[in-house]
């Protein structure tokens, strides 16, 4: 079954399909011809996801096309920084949107202090039927002193989940989508998929 990704960002689309079941065929909103940036005006991670999935949900539904959308927009809480970067960790060093840039300030941010406690957090939207249904999931960690690894994206090199001495771009993708945020949310998404007989 067809399922569109309401976002932009081709990282997040290959790291949610590689964790969906076969039976669903993850489309990114480009490859329905809708390309621009989709104004992210809420104050929350939820409400963030809600505006993107519903925002591809109505463009679609102008075209005759009724589909399941997905949308995704997920933040690094820093209990140091009261929960900054938060709904703005993507631009978090303004625009346009760097992750090294937005690195580089975490850790400038967090120069003169040890706490380092932090927690990633994924919400995320599903519009059916015009209804939102909505799925969060975190992980909690800490922040290293410097960037570490190759893999993933975003904050991953900063970012050493719980039970871990690896940040995220040390452990790779397979192990980071067993125990990410983003893989928390997916598992109660796909609950509710099959609780209601979607596939």
């Amino acid at each position: 079954m067809d399922l569109i990704f309401a976002s932009g960002n081709a990282h997040k689309v290959e790291e949610i399909a590689s964790m969906l079941p076969a039976r669903f065929e993850l489309k990114s909103m480009k490859a329905l011809g809708i390309t621009e940036d989709i104004p992210e005006t809420g104050t929350t991670l939820p409400e963030n996801a809600e505006l993107k999935a519903r925002y591809v949900y109505e463009r679609l539904k102008a075209k005759g096309i009724e589909t399941l959308v997905l949308a995704d927009d997920s933040g690094l809480e820093v209990t140091a920084l009261n929960g900054a970067p938060g709904v703005y960790s993507a631009r978090y060093a303004g625009e346009p949107k760097n992750d090294t840039a937005n690195n580089n300030k975490l850790l400038h941010e967090l120069r003169s202090t040890t706490k380092r406690e932090a927690r990633f957090v994924t919400a995320l939207c599903l519009i059916m039927h015009a209804k939102a249904y909505s799925f969060v999931g975190e992980v909690k960690g800490t922040i290293a002193y410097e960037p570490r690894g190759n893999y993933g994206f975003g904050y991953d090199p900063l970012f050493i989940p719980r039970g871990f001495r690896s940040t995220f771009a040390e452990l790779g993708e397979e192990i980071k989508n067993k125990i990410s945020h983003r893989s928390e949310a997916l598992k109660k998404l796909m609950v509710f998929l099959d609780q209601n007989r979607i596939s």
